[in-house]
């Protein structure tokens, strides 16, 4: 496929009003890890066993057909597994409809999205999910690191590390932007804010600004942690967001 230089979708978010308050940010903390605290005290390999079986079935799967399909792979954490919401409500699934709406039958995304997941994490278990030989992979991470605390370094170089190595499997690559408003200090929130763009310009990748734009911080698009979107949520998330970055990828299919 023809490579095509980086652009944005949607409008930048430190165009706007931030939509988050302190109160959420202390309450995004206190909800993700209580996420984790959870898997943990129930079984901690559960999560990612499934994760595990619905991978080596997608594998299987995309191994027999792949002749047919454009794979998408989504990668990331609670915001692409769609925490909360039915498995046809969450974004991989809503961009596969989408696309299919749009006259691209043969797109087939794929959720390899774990919550709870890091940078760290997925940079572990890159090599498993990428048997999945993705034509293009929508990359979500970093939200984890910045809940932890995480030094700013440690998730750059996770991520560029990833990236490289999603390009070396001859995959391109979307980077969705997050941004963060906690207690961890100004210096921290712009530096996160500002590592995404970075990595975008640095590999020559397509960008969301703002994975969670016209979304984040309204109580009637978000579940009650006021973190996760509903499914009316993420059909915003894939309309407004990610559709406009992927479509341009997608219409040579039907050249």
């Amino acid at each position: 496929m023809t490579k095509i230089h980086r652009q944005t979708a949607g409008n930048q978010f430190n165009k706007t009003k931030p939509l988050f308050k302190l109160s959420f940010a202390v309450l995004f903390v206190l909800s993700l890890l209580s996420c984790e605290s959870q898997q943990e005290a129930g079984n901690p390999n559960q999560q990612l066993a499934q994760t595990a079986q619905q991978t080596t079935q997608d594998v299987n799967e995309a191994q027999s057909v792949k002749h047919e399909f454009f794979t998408i792979l989504a990668l990331g954490d609670s915001l692409t597994e769609g925490l909360g919401v039915k498995q046809d409500g969450n974004y991989p699934a809503l961009l596969q409809q989408a696309l299919h709406q749009q006259g691209y039958p043969q797109v087939k995304v794929i959720n390899s999205g774990l919550s709870g997941e890091t940078s760290s994490g997925l940079k572990n278990r890159l090599d498993w999910v990428l048997q999945l030989k993705p034509d293009l992979t929508i990359l979500n991470i970093g939200a984890n690191d910045a809940m932890r605390g995480l030094p700013l370094k440690l998730t750059t170089d996770n991520i560029n590390n990833i990236i490289e190595r999603i390009q070396a499997a001859n995959s391109q690559v979307v980077l969705a932007g997050m941004q963060i408003y906690d207690n961890l200090g100004q210096e921290y929130v712009v530096g996160f804010k500002d590592m995404y763009p970075k990595l975008a310009k640095q590999h020559d990748l397509l960008m969301i600004p703002f994975f969670l734009e016209h979304v984040a911080g309204d109580p009637k698009l978000n579940q009650a942690d006021m973190i996760h979107p509903t499914a009316a949520g993420y059909e915003i998330i894939v309309e407004r967001n990610v559709l406009p970055t992927v479509l341009p990828l997608i219409k040579p299919l039907n050249n």
